[in-house]
């Protein structure tokens, strides 16, 4: 099944962030080119790879929010996937350039969500839809509650 069309429009003051018109929501984009390595005996994008071009969308998200994973380690929060979703739809190449588009998703006390969907730069085909869903857990691997720094996050991201 084919996904709703995706037609995104650059957020006035925002370059790093995109609105579907379709829906309203906004998205923080990025972009990545896909490599050699990251293709399969058939030529395209081996599947797993898409799970490290939502780390990559992920990243860039919270890195633009001075919020970088790094800072959430050092204040004593990790936040461990615990359930990935992955929906494909079209086939990308060696050398192709795709926008990793990322959005925070569901937030719950211990758990929140980052959405994505990836297109084709050059015309916009939607590549793969999906999300990650993370646990907060302290230094020791003990499920606490989403830090306050996180769920600001959640909270001023533009609707």
């Amino acid at each position: 099944m084919r996904p709703k069309p995706f037609i995104p429009e650059l957020l006035p003051g925002h370059p790093s962030h995109v609105t579907d018109t379709k829906s309203g929501k906004i998205w923080h984009r990025c972009e990545m080119r896909t490599l050699y390595v990251d293709t399969d005996r058939s030529q395209v994008v081996y599947h797993a790879n898409y799970l490290r071009y939502f780390e990559f969308g992920r990243a860039s998200l919270m890195r633009e929010a001075n919020y970088p994973y790094k800072k959430i380690e050092e204040s004593g929060y990790i936040y461990p996937i615990i359930k990935t979703e992955l929906n494909y739809y079209t086939p990308l190449y060696y050398d192709d350039l795709m926008y990793i588009h990322t959005r925070p998703g569901k937030q719950e006390l211990v758990k929140l969500q980052f959405d994505y969907l990836i297109t084709r730069a050059e015309d916009g085909e939607i590549i793969c839809t999906g999300f990650t869903k993370h646990c907060a857990v302290n230094s020791s691997g003990i499920p606490v509650e989403i830090d306050d720094k996180t769920i600001k996050l959640w909270q001023q991201f533009p609707v």
